[in-house]
Parts: C-alpha cells; structure tokens; sequence
C-alpha cells in the first residue's frame, strides 16, 4: 500500500530500516536537526521522556481519534514519540524526517520511514486520513511550507492535526524576563539542571529550535490565513503541557512557575489563552476543498 500513495515520479532508496526520497536543499536547520535528531543517544531520550505523558495522549484522542485502520503521515516524526503515546493499529503510517537516526526508531514502532524533506515529500495529493505534525514546526526554515505541505497530502474530509508549537504571544518575553531568558543556559549548566546532559546536547538541541525565540512562534491568525483558503476548517486551542482533552474545551491549564514569571514580567496576565506555551491546531479538510497539484 505504502507504494500507492507515491508521486508517479518518487524515487526512493532503501538504506536499511527506513527509505531515502532525498532532500531537495540543505540549510543551517536542516542539519542542526539531523544532527541532533539522529544522534541515537538523544534520539533515544526523546523517545522516552518526551510527549509521552497522558496529558499529550488524551489531548490528540480527543484531536485526531483512534489511528485505527486510518492512513496517517506523521511529519517531523523524530523517532516516534506520537505512535508510541497515542498507540492504534493504523493502516498505514508513515513518518517522515531528515533525520536517520530516528527514523531507525520509529521504523522499530511500526512506521514506514521516509527521510525527506517535509516540505517536499515524495507522496500524492489527497492520500491521508490524517496528517500529524507535533513538535516539528518550529524546527523547520518556512513553517507555512510544510503546513502547506501537510495540507496537500490530506484527503477531502481528513484531518490535519499539530500540535506543541511555541504560541509567539506567550514567548514575546520583554524586559526582565527577556533578560532572565537570554542568561537561562548559563544558569542551567551552572545548577546542572535541564533536559540535556551535556554543552554539545544542548548546543545541537538549540540549533534545532529555529523559530523557537522571543518574538518568534505560532499563532491562531498563521494557521487560519494558512489553511482557510485551502479548504480546511480551522480551530486553534492555546494550552499549557499539563492539560488533556479539555484543551479542546477550551481549558488553557497549568503552567510551570518560570513561564507564570516570564509572563507577568513581560506585563501579560500569566493565566490567559495568550500566555499558553503551545498552540494545538485542529483542521478539517472540507469535501469542497480545491485540489493542490503536485502529481
């Protein structure tokens, strides 16, 4: 089936576990991404301690449903961290990533891993019943291109779902809390605290987060003037890590001290919906929708 959803043009190179469509450029990120991602080490950390928690679970249940017998394309899939928390039998998955080393752990859970660009897949308009993109916006050079992207891949009544993208309003730090946020890493090697164990880990991590930085970010007017006009029914949820399925009802959830504090001192009231680290977008491919050549 897996070669059924391809570009009658796709060329793709079995390399192990995963296969090779090829990357169409190189960039800065690009690299930091498939350094970083594919590092089997960190890539295995990832795995195991991130998105991983009910919260996110019950979150994209409540989002996308059960993967069950659905054709799903999972972009930026890193090694997997989606499958492995939200779990199904579906018909197809397929994850899509620049980075080798992950896609070896994600091949391991079940995907169909292609290393690619996810701004330039190699698969046909209209195949997907659902579209993931978690975590992985953020990390590439042009956002909109690879939302565009997902959209395309999408079917006529199919959903594109992302999730854990950094809402801009909430990381617009100013001020002191611009200060605290620019000293954070010093602060962090000095008390040995933080995800990352070591200044290499943590170098390469940073490098990933492309549009990650104050005054950088998501937000709900770049996902409507994105999708709107391609046909898809747009909701946007801001929401904090450690909120479920009530995200959806609109439910923002706790914060962590620090965030309440960047908030309060960039003068942003730390319990509004623009102060929610992350944007979950929840978008519905109408049957009108125009078709997006790519065949």
């Amino acid at each position: 089936m897996f070669r059924d959803i391809l570009l009658p043009n796709a060329k793709l190179k079995q390399s192990g576990v995963y296969y090779e469509s090829g990357l169409h450029r190189n960039s800065a990120a690009i690299t930091a991404n498939a350094t970083y991602f594919g590092n089997p080490q960190w890539a295995q950390e990832y795995l195991d301690f991130c998105h991983r928690d009910a919260h996110f679970r019950s979150r994209w249940l409540a989002a996308a449903g059960d993967w069950t017998d659905k054709v799903v394309i999972d972009l930026g899939c890193g090694p997997g961290n989606i499958f492995a928390t939200v779990g199904g039998k579906p018909r197809l998955l397929v994850g899509v990533d620049v980075a080798p080393g992950s896609l070896e752990l994600a091949a391991k859970l079940g995907y169909t891993a292609v290393l690619a660009d996810a701004a330039y897949t190699p698969f046909r308009s209209h195949v997907a019943d659902i579209v993931a993109i978690n975590a992985s916006l953020h990390h590439c050079d042009d956002m909109a291109a690879v939302l565009r992207e997902g959209a395309r891949l999408v079917k006529p009544h199919g959903l594109l779902v992302t999730d854990h993208d950094p809402q801009l309003t909430a990381w617009d730090y100013k001020g002191i809390a611009k200060l605290m946020w620019d000293a954070r890493l010093w602060v962090y090697r000095a008390i040995r605290h933080g995800f990352h164990k070591t200044g290499s880990q943590q170098s390469w991590g940073l490098a990933t987060e492309v549009h990650h930085q104050p005054g950088d970010g998501v937000t709900k007017e770049f996902f409507k003037a994105t999708l709107e006009p391609l046909g898809f029914d747009v909701h946007v949820y801001p929401h904090n890590h450690q909120i479920g399925a009530e995200a959806l009802d609109g439910v923002v959830g706790p914060a962590q001290w620090k965030y309440r504090l960047g908030n309060m001192l960039s003068g942003r009231r730390p319990s509004a919906p623009t102060s929610a680290l992350s944007l979950m977008c929840v978008a519905k491919r109408r049957g009108d929708a125009p078709t997006m050549a790519a065949e």
